[in-house]
């Protein structure tokens, strides 16, 4: 049995990572366990009720504490008596916020260092992340830990995550302490909440279906069981004595299954393990960049008014075509780690985990919620009246839509004499509105409010904001003209004149009825046969990235070596 005043505690205790950590403490049976997390208590899920952790809460082995790593107070109770920390504890990767990762990831980090140094714990292992030497851009090829910082990191989470790791490095042999820290590599396993049930879900939407670059970029992947078998051999090497402990200390450590693979293939096996089609479609990352740009710039400009945080990002399409893999040579050689499960094996038990997921088990759901078409509309008013929602509304906007047509475009107007004739009777119609009474033959005139006609000083500024943003977006792009080196932006820029030329050809008059027609007609029929249109979609921008990669191939040789 373990030694009773033995206890270690594991920070972030119900997170993916640390329940399996949690798990194979209680089987090693060195050390009592404290759990410590934020929720004020611990609910277990079913798989638990009746397994090793249930029976270590009951026995005493185990116990769980409430914890909050931004409240010095709560780290110094929660880690009182404790011979060893794992500092497992962060927010979710994928929220990009900084205030909360640094709170967390930083400063939560540096009181659990304090309270470790005040209350004499002898070991601290942290648990970092391989991001923290990625600069989202440029790939890593078997990385070593002595590859620096970048100077920017791909996202809040990493950044944050490469201060706390350089605080945990530094805090070694302050009043006694060893620390290190541990960076697993793209972790996968039973009980991820984040990669698999994410991936099924986009596959049930058939999103699925592509490949964004070659396919054959290489990843290290790094099952759950061995990052938690990395942390008791991390922890083991730090209380050797003599010259194991010594070169353990101070020091970080790359952790993955050692055996690369690429992204795309590993992402397949996944997918078909649960009965989905794998990705087929492969889209050059240079196509998909533009777009990516032009909807990091959009969430810019429309993330304030409540726009969903977007997928496609610059750095996600370089996070998906890029190669990245680590030495784990360091973590064998000093810790004494090797994996204890294999990667083929972790694919079989990550799959048969989320057998509940596999697509034979999933009934095709009705579409819940409002329909892409509606969603394009910004689900209001607008959404409702293009689509047919609002009979009476739809066919009230048309008729207003076409006797607009016949006063002020279908005479042969142009811009400016259509818009102020509009302005005109726009201007009429106000001032009759405004003098008219408060009751006309029994009907209440409804008056409009003056601030319908203001702008707020903070309406203002985002509007200003905007602006300058929008004009920014040209300006860069003719900057990098300007420096004579952008073939692949010059044509862009070329092809998307000649575009807006064609179209500047047509009179007000035909792209008034286009646009009408499009209105009224093309989202209705999208939102009936939607999933019809987005697989011709599929097809048509597969074929077109196909021809404009044999055109890159054959015309521009040279940019396809770079």
């Amino acid at each position: 049995m373990a030694v009773e005043d033995r206890w270690c505690v594991v920070t972030g205790g119900r997170g993916f990572a640390a329940r399996h950590l949690v798990e194979m403490l209680i089987q090693d049976n060195t050390y009592f366990v404290r759990i410590a997390d934020l929720g004020a208590t611990i609910e277990l899920e079913p798989s638990e009720q009746l397994g090793t952790l249930s029976q270590a809460l009951s026995s005493g082995r185990a116990q769980y504490v409430s914890l909050d790593l931004r409240d010095k107070e709560h780290v110094l109770k929660a880690l009182e008596g404790c011979e060893v920390v794992f500092h497992m504890a962060a927010p979710n990767s994928s929220i990009n916020n900084y205030q909360l990762h640094h709170s967390v990831n930083v400063q939560g980090t540096q009181n659990v260092i304090d309270a470790c140094v005040q209350l004499r714990v002898k070991r601290l292992v942290y648990t970092s992340s391989s991001s923290v030497v990625f600069d989202g851009v440029h790939g890593i090829h078997n990385g070593k830990e002595s590859m620096p910082y970048p100077p920017k990191h791909n996202d809040h989470y990493s950044a944050t995550k490469a201060q706390g790791e350089a605080l945990v490095l530094k805090a070694n042999g302050t009043s006694g302490i060893l620390t290190c820290s541990l960076r697993p590599s793209s972790i996968f396993g039973p009980g991820d909440r984040l990669m698999v049930p994410s991936s099924v879900d986009a596959a049930k939407a058939g999103k699925t279906k592509f490949i964004i670059g070659d396919g054959n970029n290489m990843y290290d992947f790094t099952y759950v069981g061995n990052v938690a078998h990395s942390h008791l051999c991390a922890d083991r090497a730090l209380a050797s004595e003599g010259e194991v402990s010594k070169k353990a200390a101070g020091e970080a450590y790359f952790i993955t299954n050692m055996e690369p693979i690429k992204f795309w293939e590993f992402m397949s096996l996944i997918l078909e393990g649960l009965g989905y089609e794998r990705p087929r479609i492969k889209i050059p990352a240079f196509v998909l960049m533009p777009v990516a740009l032009l909807v990091e710039y959009t969430y810019k400009l429309l993330g304030p008014y409540g726009m969903k945080v977007p997928q496609l990002t610059p750095s996600r399409v370089r996070l998906l075509s890029c190669n990245r893999t680590f030495d784990c040579s360091k973590a064998k050689e000093r810790l004494g780690y090797e994996p204890i499960v294999t990667l083929k094996e972790g694919l079989r038990r990550t799959i048969d985990s989320f057998s509940h997921l596999r697509a034979e088990n999933q009934l095709k759901p009705k579409r819940e919620g409002p329909s892409k078409a509606s969603v394009y509309l910004g689900s209001g008013r607008v959404a409702d009246t293009l689509l047919w929602k609002d009979r009476k509304r739809t066919i009230t906007t048309l008729l207003v839509l076409i006797a607009i047509y016949l006063s002020f475009i279908e005479p042969g107007n142009t811009f400016i004499t259509a818009l102020s004739k509009l302005l005109l009777f726009v201007s009429i119609f106000l001032f009759i509105h405004g003098i008219l009474p408060a009751k006309v033959w029994g009907y209440t005139v409804q008056k409009m409010p003056k601030s319908w006609f203001h702008l707020s000083e903070d309406m203002s500024h985002q509007l200003a904001v905007s602006v300058v943003s929008v004009w920014n977006i040209p300006m860069n792009v003719l900057k990098s003209l300007a420096q004579g080196t952008e073939w692949m932006l010059f044509f862009k820029v070329v092809f998307s004149l000649l575009l807006l030329s064609f179209f500047g050809a047509f009179s007000l008059q035909n792209l008034y009825k286009i646009g009408l027609t499009t209105a009224f007609i093309a989202f209705y029929i999208y939102e009936k046969k939607e999933e019809e249109i987005d697989d011709l979609f599929i097809k048509a921008l597969s074929f077109g990235c196909k021809l404009k990669s044999d055109a890159i191939s054959k015309f521009l040789p040279s940019k396809k070596s770079e």
